[in-house]
């Protein structure tokens, strides 16, 4: 194990070391996926016994068994009648018109024309009426008929058969009807008609011509009606785990349609889902891998931050296809058992806010491929929602919660996001539940929450020792005054143990000016002067009664204990197993600054003194953090023995140290910018006059 950590620490600065683990973390989600896309197939021949019983694998419509019912449904949809009520008028002026061209022929009948001539005149008028009208010419016996009457016979006919049309044209007649009317319009005028038996035989032709479908079809409104009808056909579906055929039945022509539809045939083999599941772990690669190296300064950024966030992701997969393997036993939907925040709970701790929300919405992205229900819907929803607003809730609830008991009182905070998402899916789905099922799934978005918790909280450890990770709740738990260490430091030197408190306060505020880890900054600061215990009485600040031990040392002397403090705090803090970013902070603090007090001490008796043997050790501080350690460290030590500071001597003061530092070359190794500087100094400047601030003068 040790060398596998120490293989790491030599790797995870590599540069490409980003790149193998993004392909890394694809080639191990793509595998699995691959078993929510993999299709069972099966070699069958038409017409041979089935070796097993077959259900479908996934949901599907069944398009030939849809238009079947559609088609069905149009057949029976019946057709829109329109009642056309100026039918009646205008046949019984057609019927009027017949009469008026016989009266009209006869009325300008000449003394030489003969009927045949009279006939011709009449025919030539019923043709041009049978063109412009719904009308059947009569024969030329009926127009002689017709021409043979009085003028008072045609008058009182005309009168009486065109009322008679449109009385019977005034009520609805289907066209499959029309010949009864007919009949019955023949037979009134029989029954009713006193004329000559020919002459009411003409009349009954004239009546069963006018006689039409007065109710016929609306052809569009028919037809919108019937796309109305087919549309409200529920497509027929071949449901995920329905059974298709039974061992030893027949696989016949309707079977074998089906296992072709749903793609379960070997000569139907497709490889369109392992191609989208490779798009889509590049797209969720692309998320978290442009993240990494296109805003490196804003999110995750480092590559053993990147692992954190992959293996987290990874992890919450596999622990959703583990649920997803048992649900089919299930007649409720138990992927609402999955810990929806752990993923977004645990980046939080261990990288920072925008790692958790990339992390969370990735795995609520694979939970919608993973917890889907057939291969026809691509993503479960209700699931993918659910662990989306579980894991913000989860990120939100953690802001101001580090500590095991708030992370289990944050996890009730999730339950109840949980809830509130669960009681919308139950209010929104179409299905009625059971009390049982709803108290399963409020049940399930409790636990859920509380898993999320107590899972963080488990696996936290865990990758806080395996990737050398410093978390939050690790900074707080160190931060505890109760800590052995700093027990050690407040009873055995409490002048540096106040010395630390202050210059923690200077540090955390200028780390959060410049946007560094103020929290790391503040602990560091607890605990980088604690190799002053070994020798206490040297050190100004835990010093009583004005006596200084320096005084009966020479300088050589006096040096090796006060760079010694350096290199024995970071012995201590490793002896206990702190982590190595404190440890760092104790060695580096002073990096590689001048003792000048002593150095110009031995000057004054030893001309060829070197510099270098009265500076410390080093390294030069690698991280913004030990920078503004380093620097608030002197400033507090140097404003506090002021007299009479002010607003002025102060900046000045500090200035004065920051430049000295910066000449010194002493920021030379981390990547503190000159308008950092600048923020340092003001925050500083800030902190140093709320501090010495003057003060009303009591009366004796």
């Amino acid at each position: 194990m040790k060398n596998i950590l120490i293989k790491w620490r030599e790797w995870r600065n590599h540069k490409y070391l980003p790149f193998i683990v993004i392909i890394i973390t694809a080639i191990c989600l793509f595998f699995l996926l691959i078993g929510n896309v993999k299709e069972s197939k099966y070699d069958f021949e038409l017409f041979q016994l089935s070796p097993d019983t077959i259900r479908a694998v996934k949901t599907m419509e069944d398009s030939v068994k849809t238009e079947e019912e559609r088609k069905k449904t149009e057949q029976e949809v019946p057709a829109v009648y329109q009642f056309q009520d100026e039918t009646a008028a205008n046949q019984a002026a057609i019927t009027k018109s017949i009469f008026d061209s016989v009266l009209h022929v006869k009325e300008n009948a000449n003394a030489e024309d003969t009927t045949a001539t009279l006939v011709d005149k009449l025919k030539k008028d019923m043709e041009e009426l049978a063109e412009n009208a719904s009308y059947v010419p009569l024969n030329d016996d009926m127009l002689v008929i017709l021409l043979n009457q009085n003028n008072i016979i045609l008058d009182d006919s005309k009168t009486k058969l065109s009322e008679l049309v449109e009385t019977t044209l005034s009520e609805p007649i289907r066209m499959e009807n029309v010949s009864i009317s007919r009949e019955k319009i023949g037979q009134q005028i029989n029954n009713n008609f006193v004329y000559s038996q020919d002459y009411k035989n003409v009349l009954s032709s004239i009546a069963k011509t006018s006689i039409v479908a007065t109710e016929v079809v609306n052809e569009s409104l028919t037809e919108e009606r019937i796309e109305q009808a087919k549309a409200s056909v529920e497509p027929t579906r071949i449901l995920q785990g329905q059974i298709l055929v039974q061992k030893g039945e027949i696989i016949d022509r309707e079977v074998y349609r089906q296992l072709e539809l749903l793609g379960m045939l070997t000569n139907k083999a497709s490889y369109r889902p392992y191609l989208g599941v490779v798009l889509f772990v590049g797209l969720t690669m692309w998320v978290l891998f442009g993240q990494t190296i296109i805003r490196k300064e804003q999110t995750i950024n480092n590559s053993k931050n990147l692992i954190v966030v992959a293996f987290s992701v990874i992890l919450s997969v596999l622990m959703m296809k583990v649920i997803q393997s048992v649900a089919y036993n299930f007649d409720v939907i138990i992927a609402f058992l999955f810990p929806t925040a752990m993923v977004a709970m645990l980046v939080y701790l261990l990288v920072n806010e925008r790692a958790a929300y990339i992390s969370n919405f990735v795995s609520a992205a694979y939970a919608g491929i993973i917890f889907q229900e057939g291969y026809t819907n691509v993503f479960q929803m209700e699931a993918s929602l659910y662990i989306l607003f579980g894991g913000v809730a989860g990120i939100f609830a953690m802001q101001r919660m580090h500590t095991n008991s708030q992370i289990l009182r944050s996890s009730l905070i999730v339950s109840s996001i949980n809830i509130v998402f669960i009681l919308f899916y139950l209010l929104m789905t179409k299905a009625s539940y059971e009390f049982t099922d709803i108290l399963f799934y409020v049940g399930a978005a409790m636990l859920s929450g509380v898993l999320s918790g107590a899972m963080t909280i488990g696996i936290l450890p865990f990758f806080e020792s395996f990737f050398g990770i410093l978390s939050t709740m690790r900074l707080i738990e160190l931060s505890n005054p109760n800590h052995p260490l700093l027990k050690k430091i407040l009873t055995e030197t409490p002048g540096t143990y106040h010395h630390s408190l202050m210059v923690a306060n200077l540090a955390e505020a200028a780390c959060e000016a410049i946007g560094a880890n103020g929290l790391l900054a503040r602990v560091g600061c607890y605990y980088h002067d604690i190799g002053k215990t070994n020798r206490p009485g040297f050190f100004i600040e835990n010093q009583v009664n004005g006596y200084n031990p320096h005084d009966n040392l020479s300088p050589e002397a006096s040096r090796d204990i006060i760079i010694a403090h350096a290199v024995d705090g970071a012995k201590i803090l490793r002896k206990h197993k702190l982590p190595t970013e404190i440890v760092d902070v104790a060695a580096q603090h002073h990096g590689t600054s001048l003792l000048k007090f002593f150095y110009f001490k031995e000057k004054e008796t030893n001309s060829n003194v070197k510099e270098e043997d009265y500076r410390y050790p080093g390294p030069k501080p690698q991280t913004k953090e030990i920078a503004i350690i380093s620097v608030a460290d002197s400033v507090e030590a140097a404003v506090r023995s002021m007299k009479e500071p002010d607003a002025d001597k102060i900046q000045k003061l500090i200035q004065s140290i920051i430049k000295d530092k910066l000449l010194d070359g002493q920021f030379n190794e981390c990547d503190l910018s000159l308008k950092e500087i600048k923020k340092m100094e003001e925050s500083f400047c800030t902190t140093m006059n709320g501090t010495f601030h003057s003060r009303i003068e009591y009366p004796k």
